[in-house]
Protein backbone atom coordinates (compact mmCIF):
# COMPACT_ATOMS: atom_id res chain seq x y z
CA UNK A 1 0.00 0.00 0.00
CA UNK A 2 2.67 2.46 1.23
CA UNK A 3 4.56 1.99 -2.07
CA UNK A 4 1.62 2.43 -4.27
CA UNK A 5 0.93 5.72 -2.51
CA UNK A 6 4.38 6.78 -2.82
CA UNK A 7 4.01 6.64 -6.87
CA UNK A 8 1.62 9.98 -6.58
CA UNK A 9 4.69 12.18 -4.43
CA UNK A 10 5.85 12.89 -8.24
CA UNK A 11 3.31 10.61 -10.08
CA UNK A 12 4.48 7.57 -11.78
CA UNK A 13 1.02 5.54 -11.34
CA UNK A 14 0.97 5.39 -15.77
CA UNK A 15 3.54 5.57 -18.50
CA UNK A 16 2.88 9.60 -18.44
CA UNK A 17 5.09 9.96 -15.59
CA UNK A 18 3.99 13.32 -15.24
CA UNK A 19 6.26 13.63 -11.68
CA UNK A 20 3.44 15.72 -10.56
CA UNK A 21 2.79 15.47 -6.66
CA UNK A 22 -0.62 14.33 -6.44
CA UNK A 23 0.12 14.11 -2.36
CA UNK A 24 -0.26 18.09 -2.23
CA UNK A 25 -3.28 18.44 -4.92
CA UNK A 26 -1.18 19.12 -7.71
CA UNK A 27 -2.94 18.34 -10.88
CA UNK A 28 -1.54 14.97 -12.99
CA UNK A 29 -1.56 15.00 -17.06
CA UNK A 30 -4.99 13.05 -16.26
CA UNK A 31 -6.00 15.87 -14.56
CA UNK A 32 -6.67 14.07 -11.14
CA UNK A 33 -5.12 14.25 -7.90
CA UNK A 34 -4.99 12.95 -4.25
CA UNK A 35 -8.62 11.94 -3.84
CA UNK A 36 -10.63 9.81 -6.23
CA UNK A 37 -13.25 11.11 -8.49
CA UNK A 38 -16.30 8.49 -9.09
CA UNK A 39 -18.69 9.47 -11.31
CA UNK A 40 -21.20 6.87 -10.69
CA UNK A 41 -21.56 3.29 -9.32
CA UNK A 42 -24.04 0.81 -9.77
CA UNK A 43 -25.25 -2.79 -10.68
CA UNK A 44 -23.97 -3.36 -14.37
CA UNK A 45 -25.60 -5.92 -16.26
CA UNK A 46 -23.76 -5.53 -20.13
CA UNK A 47 -20.61 -7.38 -18.75
CA UNK A 48 -19.65 -10.32 -19.99
CA UNK A 49 -21.55 -13.34 -18.83
CA UNK A 50 -19.24 -14.78 -16.10
CA UNK A 51 -19.04 -11.28 -14.38
CA UNK A 52 -22.73 -10.46 -14.51
CA UNK A 53 -24.14 -13.29 -13.81
CA UNK A 54 -28.00 -12.99 -12.08
CA UNK A 55 -27.42 -9.54 -10.13
CA UNK A 56 -24.89 -7.95 -12.13
CA UNK A 57 -21.01 -6.87 -11.70
CA UNK A 58 -20.49 -3.73 -9.35
CA UNK A 59 -19.02 -1.25 -11.46
CA UNK A 60 -17.48 2.12 -9.76
CA UNK A 61 -16.56 4.32 -12.97
CA UNK A 62 -13.92 6.50 -12.05
CA UNK A 63 -13.96 9.97 -13.59
CA UNK A 64 -10.92 11.49 -15.72
CA UNK A 65 -8.68 9.27 -18.29
CA UNK A 66 -5.04 8.72 -19.02
CA UNK A 67 -6.39 8.44 -22.43
CA UNK A 68 -8.05 11.64 -24.74
CA UNK A 69 -9.31 8.43 -27.48
CA UNK A 70 -11.37 10.63 -29.40
CA UNK A 71 -13.82 8.04 -30.00
CA UNK A 72 -14.64 7.48 -26.25
CA UNK A 73 -17.73 6.62 -25.67
CA UNK A 74 -17.96 7.62 -21.84
CA UNK A 75 -15.98 11.20 -22.83
CA UNK A 76 -18.77 12.85 -20.62
CA UNK A 77 -16.68 11.49 -17.40
CA UNK A 78 -13.29 10.78 -18.94
CA UNK A 79 -12.33 14.04 -20.44
CA UNK A 80 -14.45 16.44 -18.48
CA UNK A 81 -11.98 17.23 -16.11
CA UNK A 82 -13.72 20.22 -14.74
CA UNK A 83 -16.80 18.88 -14.20
CA UNK A 84 -15.56 16.03 -12.58
CA UNK A 85 -14.02 17.91 -10.10
CA UNK A 86 -17.10 18.09 -8.11
CA UNK A 87 -17.62 14.29 -8.00
CA UNK A 88 -13.72 13.66 -5.77
CA UNK A 89 -14.82 11.69 -2.45
CA UNK A 90 -12.65 10.15 0.42
CA UNK A 91 -11.09 6.83 0.44
CA UNK A 92 -13.66 6.07 2.56
CA UNK A 93 -16.63 6.95 0.64
CA UNK A 94 -15.13 4.79 -1.84
CA UNK A 95 -14.91 1.65 0.38
CA UNK A 96 -18.70 2.40 1.27
CA UNK A 97 -19.84 2.17 -2.24
CA UNK A 98 -17.97 -1.22 -2.48
CA UNK A 99 -20.13 -1.93 0.49
CA UNK A 100 -23.10 -0.74 -0.64
CA UNK A 101 -22.75 -3.25 -3.72
CA UNK A 102 -21.96 -6.18 -2.06
CA UNK A 103 -25.04 -5.54 -0.13
CA UNK A 104 -27.22 -5.30 -3.04
CA UNK A 105 -25.94 -8.59 -4.39
CA UNK A 106 -23.34 -7.76 -6.99
CA UNK A 107 -21.26 -10.49 -7.78
CA UNK A 108 -18.07 -8.74 -8.15
CA UNK A 109 -16.39 -4.91 -7.92
CA UNK A 110 -15.28 -3.42 -11.49
CA UNK A 111 -13.25 -0.68 -11.31
CA UNK A 112 -13.78 0.96 -14.97
CA UNK A 113 -10.75 3.04 -16.02
CA UNK A 114 -8.93 2.47 -12.64
CA UNK A 115 -5.55 3.47 -13.84
CA UNK A 116 -4.83 6.84 -12.57
CA UNK A 117 -6.71 6.24 -9.21
CA UNK A 118 -4.48 2.55 -8.55
CA UNK A 119 -3.41 3.64 -5.05
CA UNK A 120 -6.40 5.36 -3.80
CA UNK A 121 -8.56 2.20 -5.17
CA UNK A 122 -5.82 0.28 -2.94
CA UNK A 123 -6.78 2.11 -0.19
CA UNK A 124 -10.48 1.43 -0.29
CA UNK A 125 -10.16 -1.93 -0.98
CA UNK A 126 -8.04 -2.07 2.60
CA UNK A 127 -10.44 0.07 4.71
CA UNK A 128 -13.64 -2.13 2.87
CA UNK A 129 -11.89 -5.40 3.88
CA UNK A 130 -11.69 -4.65 7.05
CA UNK A 131 -15.66 -3.53 7.57
CA UNK A 132 -17.16 -6.84 5.63
CA UNK A 133 -16.32 -6.64 1.63
CA UNK A 134 -15.42 -10.48 0.49
CA UNK A 135 -16.25 -10.11 -3.26
CA UNK A 136 -13.64 -10.57 -6.17
CA UNK A 137 -12.00 -7.14 -7.76
CA UNK A 138 -12.27 -6.28 -11.22
CA UNK A 139 -9.36 -4.28 -12.83
CA UNK A 140 -11.25 -2.80 -16.11
CA UNK A 141 -8.05 -0.90 -17.94
CA UNK A 142 -6.95 0.55 -20.93
CA UNK A 143 -4.15 -1.05 -20.29
CA UNK A 144 -2.10 1.94 -20.98
CA UNK A 145 -0.72 0.95 -17.16
CA UNK A 146 2.64 0.96 -15.25
CA UNK A 147 4.32 -2.46 -14.97
CA UNK A 148 5.14 -1.64 -11.37
CA UNK A 149 1.77 -0.92 -10.40
CA UNK A 150 0.44 -4.19 -11.90
CA UNK A 151 2.70 -5.76 -9.83
CA UNK A 152 1.93 -3.68 -6.81
CA UNK A 153 -1.42 -4.85 -7.28
CA UNK A 154 -0.81 -8.50 -7.17
CA UNK A 155 -2.99 -10.06 -4.33
CA UNK A 156 -5.31 -7.12 -4.54
CA UNK A 157 -7.00 -7.55 -7.35
CA UNK A 158 -8.93 -10.83 -8.41
CA UNK A 159 -9.58 -10.45 -12.31
CA UNK A 160 -7.60 -8.32 -14.81
CA UNK A 161 -9.63 -6.97 -17.56
CA UNK A 162 -7.96 -4.83 -19.88
CA UNK A 163 -8.40 -3.75 -23.53
CA UNK A 164 -5.72 -4.29 -26.00
CA UNK A 165 -7.24 -1.33 -28.01
CA UNK A 166 -4.06 -0.79 -30.90
CA UNK A 167 -1.29 -2.69 -32.64
CA UNK A 168 1.04 0.18 -33.97
CA UNK A 169 2.02 3.12 -31.84
CA UNK A 170 1.25 5.83 -33.88
CA UNK A 171 -2.10 4.74 -34.41
CA UNK A 172 -2.46 5.21 -30.24
CA UNK A 173 -1.01 8.45 -30.56
CA UNK A 174 -3.63 9.50 -33.61
CA UNK A 175 -6.54 8.41 -31.89
CA UNK A 176 -5.62 8.27 -27.94
CA UNK A 177 -3.22 11.14 -27.64
CA UNK A 178 -0.28 8.81 -26.19
CA UNK A 179 3.36 7.73 -27.11
CA UNK A 180 3.76 4.26 -27.34
CA UNK A 181 0.51 2.07 -26.35
CA UNK A 182 1.63 -1.46 -27.39
CA UNK A 183 4.84 -1.10 -25.60
CA UNK A 184 3.15 -0.38 -22.62
CA UNK A 185 -0.11 -1.86 -22.88
CA UNK A 186 2.01 -5.28 -23.68
CA UNK A 187 4.00 -5.15 -20.95
CA UNK A 188 1.33 -4.08 -18.10
CA UNK A 189 -0.86 -7.15 -20.07
CA UNK A 190 2.16 -9.66 -20.00
CA UNK A 191 2.40 -8.83 -16.01
CA UNK A 192 -1.12 -9.71 -15.71
CA UNK A 193 -0.56 -12.81 -17.22
CA UNK A 194 1.92 -13.44 -14.92
CA UNK A 195 0.07 -13.38 -12.26
CA UNK A 196 -3.50 -14.83 -13.75
CA UNK A 197 -1.60 -17.41 -16.27
CA UNK A 198 -4.16 -19.04 -18.66
CA UNK A 199 -6.51 -20.54 -16.33
CA UNK A 200 -9.43 -18.55 -15.56
CA UNK A 201 -11.36 -19.89 -11.84
CA UNK A 202 -15.22 -20.00 -11.90
CA UNK A 203 -17.35 -21.02 -8.89
CA UNK A 204 -20.34 -23.70 -9.21
CA UNK A 205 -22.40 -20.46 -10.73
CA UNK A 206 -19.82 -19.51 -13.83
CA UNK A 207 -19.13 -16.36 -11.88
CA UNK A 208 -15.11 -15.23 -12.67
CA UNK A 209 -13.68 -15.63 -9.41
CA UNK A 210 -9.86 -15.15 -11.07
CA UNK A 211 -8.13 -14.82 -14.21
CA UNK A 212 -7.18 -12.36 -17.46
CA UNK A 213 -9.58 -11.61 -19.51
CA UNK A 214 -8.42 -9.63 -22.37
CA UNK A 215 -10.71 -7.22 -24.60
CA UNK A 216 -10.41 -6.41 -28.08
CA UNK A 217 -12.76 -3.68 -29.73
CA UNK A 218 -13.12 -4.49 -33.27
CA UNK A 219 -12.62 -0.87 -34.69
CA UNK A 220 -13.63 0.28 -38.27
CA UNK A 221 -11.53 0.20 -41.05
CA UNK A 222 -9.38 -2.23 -38.93
CA UNK A 223 -7.54 0.53 -37.36
CA UNK A 224 -6.95 -1.70 -34.20
CA UNK A 225 -4.97 -4.41 -35.71
CA UNK A 226 -7.05 -7.34 -34.43
CA UNK A 227 -5.11 -9.64 -36.42
CA UNK A 228 -1.67 -8.49 -35.19
CA UNK A 229 -2.99 -8.49 -31.33
CA UNK A 230 -4.04 -11.54 -31.47
CA UNK A 231 -1.51 -13.04 -32.84
CA UNK A 232 0.68 -11.41 -29.76
CA UNK A 233 -2.01 -13.10 -27.58
CA UNK A 234 -1.15 -16.21 -29.17
CA UNK A 235 2.26 -15.84 -29.66
CA UNK A 236 3.76 -14.07 -26.50
CA UNK A 237 0.95 -15.33 -23.64
CA UNK A 238 -0.54 -18.10 -24.69
CA UNK A 239 -3.24 -19.12 -27.18
CA UNK A 240 -5.59 -20.42 -24.16
CA UNK A 241 -5.57 -16.72 -22.83
CA UNK A 242 -9.25 -16.10 -22.77
CA UNK A 243 -9.98 -12.89 -25.04
CA UNK A 244 -13.21 -10.62 -25.06
CA UNK A 245 -14.32 -9.58 -28.57
CA UNK A 246 -16.36 -6.71 -28.75
CA UNK A 247 -18.53 -5.61 -31.63
CA UNK A 248 -20.05 -2.69 -29.48
CA UNK A 249 -18.08 0.37 -31.42
CA UNK A 250 -20.12 3.75 -32.66
CA UNK A 251 -19.03 6.85 -34.02
CA UNK A 252 -18.62 9.20 -30.44
CA UNK A 253 -17.22 12.34 -29.47
CA UNK A 254 -14.92 13.66 -32.02
CA UNK A 255 -14.94 10.88 -34.22
CA UNK A 256 -18.84 11.59 -34.76
CA UNK A 257 -18.14 14.95 -35.79
CA UNK A 258 -14.24 15.75 -36.55
CA UNK A 259 -13.24 15.15 -40.19
CA UNK A 260 -9.99 14.68 -39.13
CA UNK A 261 -11.38 11.09 -37.77
CA UNK A 262 -13.98 10.20 -40.80
CA UNK A 263 -12.09 6.60 -40.43
CA UNK A 264 -13.59 6.55 -37.45
CA UNK A 265 -17.29 8.00 -38.19
CA UNK A 266 -19.39 4.87 -38.72
CA UNK A 267 -20.33 1.66 -36.82
CA UNK A 268 -18.04 -1.43 -38.20
CA UNK A 269 -19.74 -3.58 -41.04
CA UNK A 270 -20.77 -6.90 -40.66
CA UNK A 271 -18.20 -7.75 -42.85
CA UNK A 272 -15.43 -6.42 -40.89
CA UNK A 273 -17.05 -8.37 -37.85
CA UNK A 274 -17.21 -11.28 -39.57
CA UNK A 275 -13.41 -10.84 -40.73
CA UNK A 276 -12.30 -10.42 -36.96
CA UNK A 277 -14.24 -13.45 -35.94
CA UNK A 278 -13.34 -15.68 -38.59
CA UNK A 279 -9.50 -14.70 -37.10
CA UNK A 280 -10.28 -16.50 -33.52
CA UNK A 281 -10.52 -19.92 -35.59
CA UNK A 282 -7.63 -19.23 -37.90
CA UNK A 283 -5.34 -18.39 -34.90
CA UNK A 284 -6.59 -21.78 -32.67
CA UNK A 285 -7.38 -18.66 -30.07
CA UNK A 286 -9.51 -21.05 -27.80
CA UNK A 287 -11.02 -18.97 -24.53
CA UNK A 288 -13.16 -16.43 -24.12
CA UNK A 289 -16.38 -14.20 -25.23
CA UNK A 290 -17.42 -12.37 -27.78
CA UNK A 291 -20.42 -10.14 -28.77
CA UNK A 292 -23.66 -10.39 -30.97
CA UNK A 293 -22.77 -8.02 -33.62
CA UNK A 294 -26.89 -6.85 -33.51
CA UNK A 295 -27.33 -6.39 -29.60
CA UNK A 296 -23.98 -4.83 -28.66
CA UNK A 297 -24.56 -1.19 -29.56
CA UNK A 298 -24.93 -0.01 -25.85
CA UNK A 299 -22.55 -2.28 -24.25
CA UNK A 300 -20.09 -0.33 -21.47
CA UNK A 301 -21.98 2.46 -21.04
CA UNK A 302 -23.02 3.20 -17.70
CA UNK A 303 -26.40 3.46 -18.20
CA UNK A 304 -27.06 0.53 -19.24
CA UNK A 305 -29.52 -1.46 -17.63
CA UNK A 306 -30.41 -3.96 -19.89
CA UNK A 307 -30.63 -7.54 -18.70
CA UNK A 308 -30.20 -8.86 -22.00
CA UNK A 309 -26.33 -10.83 -22.32
CA UNK A 310 -24.82 -9.42 -25.67
CA UNK A 311 -22.22 -12.19 -25.09
CA UNK A 312 -21.61 -15.49 -26.83
CA UNK A 313 -18.83 -17.86 -25.39
CA UNK A 314 -16.04 -18.05 -27.42
CA UNK A 315 -16.46 -22.35 -28.07
CA UNK A 316 -19.15 -21.53 -29.53
CA UNK A 317 -17.41 -19.40 -32.56
CA UNK A 318 -16.67 -22.14 -34.91
CA UNK A 319 -20.17 -22.68 -35.34
CA UNK A 320 -20.72 -19.18 -35.91
CA UNK A 321 -17.93 -18.78 -38.59
CA UNK A 322 -19.07 -22.07 -40.42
Amino acid sequence: MKALEELLTACTVCPKDCGNDRTKDEIAACYSGRLPIVSSYTPHFGEEPCLTGTNGAGNIFFGNCNLRCVYCQNYQISQTWKEQKKNEITHERLAEMMLELQARGCHNIGFVSPTHFAPQMARAILIAAENGFNLPIVYNTNAYDSVEVIKLLDGIVDIYLPDLKYAEADTGFQYSKIRDYPLHARAAIREMHRQMGDKMIFDKNGLLKRGLLIRLLVLPNDIAGIAENLRWIRDELSPKTAISLMAQYYAANKAATDERYILLSRRISEGEWFDAVSLLDELGIEEGFMQEYESASYYYRPDFTDAEQPFKDIRDFSQNIS
